[in-house]
């Protein structure tokens, strides 16, 4: 049965940083089975306050004696890439002999007696898991799913449903992903990324070729054919006898989504699609052609587990979005606040070609901070040039994750590298001084965009209340 509770190591589960948004995806899924679930996290996390009130046991703050919060303490210990082998707790782990599970394997233990869904890409991964995700309940399937966001619609970032469908974000960065076994398998793009853990290009890319040999026999590859290195993917999946459809505007094949047109619409888009030899107009609530991208992608893949097209459609079209991307944070004196994830080149640019019909003739104003220090060393570049979309940019300083910093690398690489006059391009190391400055920037109509992977995202109610002030003064 899906349903049940897991024997095993899973059986009583603590979870090393339960508070990321993969790890707390996991615990909820584990504890809607019935399984009983303990984790710790540097700090408070948001997704606490849901896991304590569905039975888990939380620790702020990590130490070895946070295997002692169950009963009989846990019977295996999960963990992230991130999780160093220095972890107190990992390290008692060990020293107790307890199974010491990777995130992606205990995924693929819930993932088990379900037909799986997993999206991959360098970009646009939580976007069109979500996007399926909706669509799918849209149909009545009830699938379960874990998502690197939050859902708008339940603010919800995994579920454990009562249909037969798991739908899952699936993360190339570490090679995790080659842990599972999709009988449908997205993949949105192929771009140089995640070189810190990979190294090289060709690595990264390899890594892609490895996941089509996890797909399950006589299931499918869904690929983007506007993307080089996604349609270079698809190419040797069919080369190797695995059954691809693709989409976008340059997928030309029978099963394909053929993009004809897109235009947008009161926020959001409109995209005019050939599928089956049938036109139609499918509806987009997010904006953005690269969402409309990420809408087809999640179309063939629910096609693929048997969804019906027009459910799909309608369930597509009431998409909500995800948190954090262009997340709408609220309107002080005239100008509107949004947040959003972007944090790669390629995303940093099509959000903001996809933001500048959403900003109805004002300016669109960026604050940007870099992530990682390995990524803004390799690619300051093309930062500046996708920034130089924007009218006036504030660059801070990078978010390390983590990593330890580089030598000469600065969120000042990103800033000298952007597009535009000096006069509006600003470098603000520190936030302190960000919320005042945006404030003094922004007149009535613009549109302020706080933008990258890292906390970054706090920005937005305290740009908000500054514009307030300043209203008011």
């Amino acid at each position: 049965m899906t349903g049940a509770a897991l024997t095993g190591p899973l059986e009583r589960a603590h979870l090393v940083g339960i508070g990321g948004a993969g790890m707390s995806g996991i615990a909820r899924i584990l504890l809607a089975r019935g399984n009983t679930v303990s984790g710790s996290d540097a700090k408070e996390a948001r997704a606490f306050l849901t896991l304590r009130a569905q039975g888990a046991r939380v620790a702020v703050g990590q130490s070895a004696a946070n295997l002692d919060l169950l009963p009989g303490g846990p019977t295996a210990v999960v963990v992230s890439t991130a999780i160093k082998e220095s972890n107190p707790e990992l390290v008692e782990a060990r020293r107790r002999g307890l199974p010491v599970l990777h995130r992606s394997q205990a995924l693929a233990e819930l993932m088990a007696g379900h037909r799986v869904a997993c999206i991959a890409g360098t970009h646009g991964k939580t976007s069109t898991t979500s996007m399926l995700t909706v669509a799918l309940q849209h149909c009545r399937l009830d699938p379960s799913f874990a998502i690197g966001g939050d859902l708008n619609e339940s603010g919800a970032n995994a579920h454990h449903g009562t249909g037969g469908v798991f739908v899952a974000e699936a993360d190339e960065s570490d090679g995790s992903f080659l842990a599972f076994s999709p009988a449908v398998a997205v993949v949105t793009n192929v771009e140089a990324d995640h070189l810190d853990h990979h190294g090289t290009v060709e690595a990264y890319v390899s890594v892609f070729d490895a996941f089509l040999d996890r797909i399950e026999p006589g299931g499918a590859l869904v690929a983007c054919a506007d993307d080089p290195g996604a349609a270079a993917l698809a190419e040797r999946a069919a080369a190797r006898g695995v059954r691809v459809r693709r989409y976008g505007r340059l997928a030309t094949g029978a099963g394909d989504a053929t993009l004809l047109g897109y235009r947008p619409v009161d926020g959001g888009g409109l995209a005019t699609v050939v599928l089956a030899g049938q036109e139609f107009e499918l509806g987009v609530a997010v904006p953005g052609e690269h969402m409309a991208g990420n809408a087809l992608a999640a179309l063939l893949a629910g096609l693929e587990l048997g969804a019906p097209l027009a459910g799909l459609g309608e369930g597509i079209a009431a998409f909500g979005g995800v948190r954090r991307r262009f997340e709408f944070k609220g309107t002080a004196a005239g100008v509107r606040v949004y947040d959003d994830y972007a944090h790669h080149p390629t995303e940093v640019d099509a959000q903001l070609r996809a933001v500048r019909p959403a900003a109805q003739g004002g300016r669109v104003l960026v604050v940007f901070q870099p992530h990682m220090y390995s990524r803004t060393a390799t690619f300051a570049t093309e930062f500046g040039t996708a920034l130089g979309l924007a009218d006036e940019v504030v660059v801070l300083d990078v978010f390390g994750a983590r990593e330890e910093p580089l030598p000469g690398v600065s969120g000042a690489l990103v800033a000298d590298a952007v597009a535009l006059p000096a006069e509006r391009v600003h470098y603000e190391p520190g936030f302190d001084k960000v919320p005042a400055l945006v404030a003094g920037l922004a007149a009535a109509g613009d549109l302020v965009l706080t933008m990258g992977a890292g906390d970054v995202t706090m920005l937005g109610p305290e740009v908000l209340a500054a514009l307030e002030r300043r209203e008011t003064a």
